[in-house]
């Protein structure tokens, strides 16, 4: 097995990057989810509520950000002021983090017809996974929950074959945001994984990732009105663990170690799961 993609997300819920190779850190890959966009009391804000999020690219530079919008001017940002910081929170986290300049978030204020502000997770922010399923200390950025998520190749066809079986279109790998895509023929075998090796850097599949309406979205237009995985996930990835409920696609996993990782790197696994992970019968 090796590795087919490797995607970041350096702005919580916009647009994916595609790249050749990542760094690896505590945190995951290196400037995944580092950015986000809050409310002005700063809860945070995804594609669930606001689905536009899935128009805007980002492209990182030397020392700013590129935000680009279809039909808007580009916004640059530059580094926050580490003394301009407010509290925000995601899901059931509070974390201390640098805010954009003014003019940026007047102007995402503007794309978005709402009220927004731009935060930056820095080195003096400060969030760590959930210990019961990471373990120790697992720091943690702006992502849902867990530093990586991977999925496969052959567990993304079984799923479309059962949509096709039902008339119900196909997705992409996009709908699912992950950060590692590990080609492969089997179909469903990360849940027999706890850990595998890549570059030398062992990764513990720590948890199966629950599956929201952001799989329903075109993550290009934000659009629902495309074909939506969500049948095929309540047939076939239905969890019947109540520890984690719902559909269950992709695997979330902590890093042991630092590296990089690359297309094309192989994938070995180290330790099994013999007992697979508990879901309903259809």
């Amino acid at each position: 097995m090796r590795i087919s993609d490797l995607f970041i997300y350096p702005l919580k819920s916009a647009r994916g990057i595609a790249i050749p190779s990542a760094s690896v850190d505590a945190f995951g890959l290196v400037g995944d989810r580092r950015a986000m966009l809050v409310e002005p009391s700063g809860q945070f804000i995804t594609q669930r509520e606001l689905q536009d999020l899935a128009r805007i690219d980002i492209q990182p530079g030397p020392s700013y950000l590129r935000l680009k919008m279809e039909g808007k001017a580009d916004i640059i940002v530059p580094p926050p002021h580490p003394d301009n910081r407010m509290d925000v929170v995601v899901w059931k986290s509070d974390v201390s983090a640098s805010v954009a300049d003014e003019e940026t978030n007047k102007a995402l204020s503007a794309w978005l017809c709402r009220d927004v502000k731009m935060v930056f997770f820095d080195r003096l922010a400060k969030r760590v996974a959930n210990p019961e399923w990471a373990g120790g200390d697992a720091p943690v950025t702006f992502v849902d929950g867990y530093q990586i998520l991977i999925t496969t190749t052959g567990s993304l066809k079984a799923l479309n074959a059962d949509l096709a079986t039902h008339g119900e279109g196909s997705v992409g790998m996009e709908r699912f945001r992950p950060n590692i895509v590990i080609d492969c023929d089997e179909e469903w075998p990360e849940d027999r994984w706890a850990a595998i090796e890549i570059g030398g850097i062992r990764l513990d599949l720590v948890k199966p990732c629950a599956r929201c309406i952001m799989t329903t979205q075109d993550q290009k237009t934000g659009s629902r009105d495309v074909p939506n995985p969500m049948p095929a996930m309540g047939r076939v990835r239905m969890s019947a663990d109540r520890r984690v409920p719902g559909p269950l696609f992709g695997w979330n996993a902590s890093p042991r170690g630092e590296g990089t990782v690359k297309i094309g790197d192989t994938v070995t696994v180290i330790e099994g799961r013999p007992e697979g992970w508990s879901f309903k019968r259809r």
